[in-house]
């Protein structure tokens, strides 16, 4: 059975996600969305520190070329420093769309990000899937997601998984030279008892790990799709997981308490993967 740990803090996410690993900083952070915070566990001495924020918090993603990062606040892409708290928009493409918010995102190796938007009552297919290039421009390349979620990039880059959590099913996309997607199919559709698919990332032997909300656990998946193993979580709704460490073999796994009185929903969990993982993208602009 692999290691679990409970990150000790003094607070529960209400809904934890974009967990992201800081080689520059030896630490990971990590966002609850709908308490407005961003989280920093140190690896060096397990502190856990945090800033709160002006809107909903989706996610951030670490600067190539300068400190800081570009994070989803609300409904903008940003440019984000802490110490102090400065926030500077790039774009603002959802603004007709006020029910909605930014959920998830990932950089890719050409250092653009690939974000998805949703409504706040995760109850319509208002939601999109948006890429922002280094110029800052963003462009929407899918629409009709209900809960995107990922997506998950391989270092080559010909394709693209994105999750859409309402309907079980994670897609996969050829990406083309151009940053449009083409050719989408159904890569893996959630069995019952499986949870739903959410946050993912992909391993070092091109496997992929999913977060399953609802299901209490991480699974791991074949580069062919099928199930090979799952790890337990002592909460039921699992959201995101990253690799961390300088070794990329530790995995921090977020959760959500928002809704269910579970004594250790809304933690971050250390779990040992047994594999090692890839270093994340930053954004390149």
């Amino acid at each position: 059975m692999a290691r679990v740990r409970t990150i000790a803090r003094d607070r529960r996410d209400t809904l934890g996600e974009g967990v992201l690993w800081s080689a520059r900083e030896n630490a990971v952070y990590w966002v609850d969305i709908l308490g407005q915070r961003l989280n920093r566990l140190s690896l060096a001495d397990d502190s856990v520190d945090g800033w709160d924020m002006p809107d909903v918090l989706g996610w951030v993603i670490e600067r190539e070329e300068r400190q800081g990062f570009v994070a989803g606040l609300g409904r903008r892409f940003v440019r984000l420093t802490l110490d102090p708290l400065t926030v500077e928009t790039i774009a603002a493409p959802e603004d007709e769309r006020h029910g909605n918010r930014f959920n998830d995102a990932k950089a890719d190796a050409r250092g653009r990000i690939w974000a998805g938007s949703m409504p706040f009552g995760c109850d319509q297919p208002s939601g999109s899937l948006y890429r922002l290039d280094t110029d800052g421009r963003a462009t929407r390349v899918e629409d009709g997601y209900t809960i995107p979620n990922g997506p998950a990039i391989p270092p080559e880059g010909g394709f693209l998984l994105q999750t859409d959590t309402a309907r079980n099913t994670i897609y996969r996309y050829t990406v083309r030279d151009d940053g449009t997607l083409a050719d989408r199919t159904h890569f893996i559709v959630f069995e019952d008892g499986w949870g739903h698919p959410d946050g993912m990332t992909f391993d070092a032997e091109n496997f992929l790990w999913v977060a399953c909300w609802g299901g209490s656990c991480v699974a791991r998946f074949a580069p062919d799709g099928q199930l090979d193993r799952r790890i337990a979580l002592p909460a039921s709704q699992i959201t995101n997981c990253a690799f961390a460490g300088e070794g990329l073999d530790r995995m921090f796994v977020t959760s959500a308490s928002d809704g269910i009185d579970e004594a250790e929903g809304g933690c971050l969990f250390e779990v040992d993967p047994g594999c090692r993982g890839l270093p994340p993208y930053r954004y390149r602009g």
